[in-house]
């Protein structure tokens, strides 16, 4: 399992009142897809700018997609840029996989979110893992879960000790889901306005 999907699995497992928004869950799947690649040595950084290396040796085939994605010629790609690209419905690219994969069933709960089409996630070994990663709050998934609004920001944040490549992409994910936020905020107000200019005084 990787990050991407043990995020997936804890965003699926989320109960009431925690339940992300795609659009967020997908700009933070594309964070975690760096993470998994750079510790595959597949990819490395060069301040914000990402820097291709060898395919990853893989048998999962989104992270190998990802690989094929990241630009490699130059000039490189910022991580923020490839959030924004990669990210663009990758919520919905997992979710066809688990379901290809038979990971999740269609169940009728009331409190699934809309977007999941009522997945529920079918009891597995890759599921325990990820929700004992998260359970155990490793900070990774802890900041990725939190950035996307599933559990509140862990007390004692990041450990001091961990590598600036981790902290520049767990940023630019923080980053990109604040702007995410303000745009769908600001679109909501601008839509509230223009119904009360139809409806009148």
């Amino acid at each position: 399992m990787t990050t991407a999907r043990d995020l997936l699995i804890v965003a699926l497992d989320a109960g009431p009142g925690r339940r992300a928004e795609p659009g967020d869950l997908s700009l933070a799947l594309a964070g975690a897809e760096l993470l998994d690649l750079r510790d595959a040595r597949a990819l490395t950084l060069d301040g914000d700018l990402l820097v291709p290396g060898d395919p990853p040796v893989t048998d999962d085939r989104l992270l190998r997609e990802a690989a094929s994605a990241l630009v490699r010629q130059t000039p490189r790609e910022p991580v923020e840029d490839w959030l924004w690209r990669r990210g663009r419905d990758l919520a919905s690219a997992y979710l066809a996989a688990f379901e290809e994969e038979g990971r999740f069933t269609r169940q009728r709960r009331r409190w699934l979110p809309s977007w999941t089409g009522e997945a529920a996630l079918v009891d597995s070994p890759a599921r325990q893992q990820a929700m004992d990663r998260s359970a155990a709050d490793e900070p990774v998934l802890a900041t990725l879960t939190s950035t996307i609004g599933i559990r509140e920001a862990p007390a004692a944040g990041l450990p001091d000790e961990t590598d600036t490549e981790v902290v520049t992409i767990l940023t630019a994910v923080d980053d990109a889901v604040t702007e995410l936020t303000a745009v769908r905020q600001r679109r909501a107000i601008e839509k509230a306005a223009f119904d009360n200019i139809w409806r009148g005084p």
